[in-house]
């Protein structure tokens, strides 16, 4: 499968991404990168479905350092509140990947949840 991927920037989030982009597609999912723009702020980094396990939205973070953009704070919670979960991952690992099937887990990264 080929991989959607837009980025241009060069850094730990960009390499996460690059590897859990590759983790799902070999585990069936299909991924798209979403982020690039302007025009796409406040929008999850990856949207990936599945055939048996439908559809996810996907920011990628780094755990030793990160933050949400302001349009991130105000978009996240209207994905949530109306049906369209965001789940942060922040490796491609089998921990990471499990936390696809749970609730969506954004808020837990807050820095208040820290």
């Amino acid at each position: 499968m080929k991989a959607f991927y837009t980025k241009s920037k060069t850094g730990p989030e960009d390499k996460i991404q690059r590897e859990v982009i590759a983790f799902l597609q070999i585990r069936g999912w299909w991924v798209k990168a979403t982020h690039g723009n302007m025009y796409q702020s406040g929008f999850p980094d990856l949207f990936a479905c599945h055939s048996h396990y439908g559809q996810r939205w996907i920011e990628i973070k780094n755990k030793e350092a990160y933050h949400f953009t302001a349009a991130q704070l105000e978009d996240f919670p209207k994905f949530c509140a109306n049906g369209s979960g965001v789940w942060i991952l922040v490796a491609a690992t089998e921990e990471e990947y499990k936390k696809l099937f749970g609730p969506c887990n954004w808020y837990w990264y807050l820095s208040i949840m820290r």
